[in-house]
């Protein structure tokens, strides 16, 4: 596939999207960034801010499978990536999969499930593949989890360890609307005259798979290397920070710079694309010194104060 062809669908992936999801431009293309980098999103805000709204327009709109797993303290490894059963007609064990086995895995309030189902999800989401009873089973491609977490409640949930965390290619809040967005909201829902929503398919599984090849040819120049090894190393050179990102973090700012590139019809990246990104990917890799949380200091804020002191690298 083309450059200008794979730029002209993911525009129409948003344009189409952003019919049903009012005033979140940023937020749906952080999204898109996201699955084109091959990554998993983890989406973190209070609840009622169409998260899973969001998701499913996202699966609608690329023709993708999309199964939804609502996590509780009860729910088991089993119940997300299938178990084997007897068949007493064929006097034999066989495999039925589970809701892991789809293109997109909406898992919500992921930090309700148990950490044994988590550390399942933490094998698809990063070997692609699930194991039962010691066969391993491939996984649909593409494959992405997408999952939700509410920050404000703690009772009855299980915080995700660092590991898990770090799998996530970005962590993205939502924000609430304005009061002209709100309103649009109303105004939307009351000419829809029900919940339910369909929106007009613009790709499918196997175009994304090729726009995600796309996103692997785009050019990084060597200062552009260098500009974000300097933002991750500032990570962990920082006072206010006790535990700085990993080269997985690196990683994620120049798969995400590449897939930014795509969206904006580019065949090469720029400070602005890993600008864009910086916070998404790196707030929820890093770990607060404890005189920064008490001093009321969030990652986001200190990731802004740092972008401003490194000198982006002008281009040719």
């Amino acid at each position: 596939m083309k450059l200008n062809k794979a730029s002209s669908i993911t525009k129409s992936i948003l344009a189409e999207v952003g019919k049903i999801i009012v005033g979140k431009e940023e937020v749906l293309e952080r999204v898109l960034i996201g699955i084109l980098a091959k990554g998993n999103l983890l989406l973190e805000d209070v609840p009622g801010l169409a998260k899973t709204m969001m998701i499913k327009a996202f699966a609608q709109v690329m023709k993708c499978s999309f199964t939804r797993v609502q996590c509780t303290p009860d729910l088991l490894p089993a119940d997300v990536t299938g178990s084997t059963i007897y068949n007493q007609k064929e006097l034999e064990f066989s495999f039925r999969k589970g809701p892991v086995f789809t293109n997109l895995l909406l898992v919500d309030e992921i930090n309700r499930a148990s950490p044994k189902t988590q550390s399942a999800l933490l094998e698809a989401m990063q070997e692609q593949h699930v194991t039962v009873d010691g066969v391993t089973y491939p996984l649909p491609q593409p494959f992405h989890v997408l999952a939700t977490q509410n920050p404000i409640e703690f009772e009855g949930t299980f915080p995700l360890p660092e590991a898990q965390l770090d799998r996530f290619i970005m962590r993205i809040g939502v924000g609430y609307p304005d009061k002209g967005e709100e309103i649009e909201i109303l105004n939307r829902r009351i000419t829809r005259k029900r919940e339910e929503f369909e929106l007009m398919p613009i790709t499918d599984e196997g175009e994304i798979l090729k726009i995600q090849q796309v996103v692997e040819e785009i050019h990084i120049d060597d200062r552009i290397k260098e500009y974000i090894v300097e933002i991750v190393q500032r990570t962990r050179d920082n006072d206010r920070i006790e535990v700085g990102a990993s080269p997985r973090g690196s990683l994620a700012l120049l798969h995400l710079s590449r897939a930014s590139a795509v969206i904006n019809g580019r065949d090469f990246a720029n400070p602005d694309d890993v600008k864009k990104v910086v916070i998404p990917a790196l707030s929820h890799r890093i770990i607060l010194s404890t005189g920064s949380w008490l001093t009321g200091i969030n990652p986001a804020d200190v990731l802004a104060r740092e972008l401003t002191r490194i000198k982006a690298p002008r281009l040719d």
